[in-house]
């Protein structure tokens, strides 16, 4: 059975690698007689599993000892409560939004504190990252959050943002482990995995320890307190245990390949492949600023939506799936993740050239 090239925003293309491997353990992981599926978290043998995924996920990442990794459950859009339920000091903190997942934090974190949203790009549909060298930071502010890589509209950071001295939160996760980080920049990095990292159902969080406190137990729900889970080494309950054991076989992929210094090579050429040539193209333009573009989610349209629609057609036709842009926005989204290989970018590119030329009556 031919695979074909899924540019799915997420959940995403997974490494054959790591498919292949997982598949073989299927039925039998290492001779316990068992799947990963089956086997109690509290196993010394799933033990093992959740302890190595922590220790090649501290090593890819450099991560000190004075943060904590939790594997988490209810995806990112849980962390929009959880980061302020329990960081909460003043009641007040500081968002930058700069697409529709920061909005969402925004809206979700005034159910707790109050929001100064102190940098924004919605005047230009958020089509690029804005300055924030010098914000207009709240003396009081809890922390300073940012969501770091826009899936739906196809920007990144290049730069953290100046938080003179605030904790900064990060939702990171459509471009987890796909270019090198400093960690110590951060209070709080989370990241659901079904971007870049592994399935559905599995959230990272790694949460410097100073930041949490045990001062929750009146008021926020049990399952969603950083202390508990830090307390039991992510196993409070049944943690989403297949969905971690795949993450760590993604780690593993990655540190064979170099760790993320060598991915963020691919990563950085397999963009500018496209960039590249939306920047030429007569037909197709990328629709953000090219000082913000993300190298993971490249979004682009056509110059009309009836070419929009019939590329997007022609392309699943020939192998090249989940083009379609957000329904919000339209156009197209190519989703370029560490596991989309290189050959997948050129096939596209050369599709889309082959497009161009055969609708050129349209241009």
């Amino acid at each position: 059975m031919k695979r074909i090239y899924n540019f799915s925003a997420g959940p995403a293309i997974l490494p054959e690698a790591v498919l292949k491997e997982a598949a073989d353990e299927m039925l039998d992981y290492q001779g316990s007689g068992m799947s990963v599926m089956e086997m109690s978290h509290r196993s010394k043998i799933y033990q093992g599993i959740i302890d190595e995924a922590e220790k090649d996920l501290r090593t890819l990442l450099n991560i000190p000892s004075n943060y904590k990794v939790l594997f988490l459950q209810g995806g990112a859009t849980t962390q929009f409560s959880m980061v302020p339920m329990n960081l909460m000091k003043h009641k007040v903190a500081d968002y930058i939004i700069t697409g529709q997942w920061a909005t969402k934090a925004a809206e979700e974190a005034e159910k707790y504190v109050k929001v100064n949203r102190v940098a924004s790009s919605e005047d230009k549909m958020f089509s690029y990252i804005p300055d924030v060298s010098n914000l207009n930071i709240s003396e009081d502010a809890d922390y300073v959050y940012m969501c770091d890589n826009n899936t739906i509209f196809g920007t990144k950071f290049k730069e953290l943002p100046n938080t003179k001295g605030k904790v900064l939160v990060s939702d990171a996760s459509s471009c987890f482990l796909s270019e090198p980080m400093d960690v110590t920049q951060y209070g709080i990095i989370f990241a659901g995995a079904q971007k870049n990292v592994g399935p559905a159902g599995t959230v990272i969080v790694i949460i410097r320890e100073d930041l949490i406190t045990k001062d929750l137990a009146s008021y926020v729900p049990i399952m969603l307190r950083y202390d508990i889970h830090a307390e039991n080494q992510s196993m409070y309950n049944t943690p989403p245990t297949y969905g971690i054991y795949l993450c760590g076989k993604v780690f593993k992929w990655l540190l064979n390949l170099g760790g993320l210094e060598a991915i963020y090579k691919i990563n950085l050429e397999k963009a500018n492949l496209l960039y590249d040539y939306l920047d030429q193209s007569k037909m197709f333009y990328g629709t953000v600023d090219k000082k913000s573009r993300s190298l993971m989610n490249v979004t682009f349209k056509s110059i009309s939506e009836a070419l929009d629609e019939k590329f997007i057609k022609e392309a699943k036709a020939n192998g090249f799936d989940n083009l379609k842009g957000y329904r919000t926005v339209g156009g197209m989204r190519a989703s370029i993740y560490n596991a989309m290989p290189i050959e997948g970018v050129r096939a596209l590119v050369e599709f889309m050239k082959t497009f161009e030329k055969a609708n050129e009556v349209s241009v």
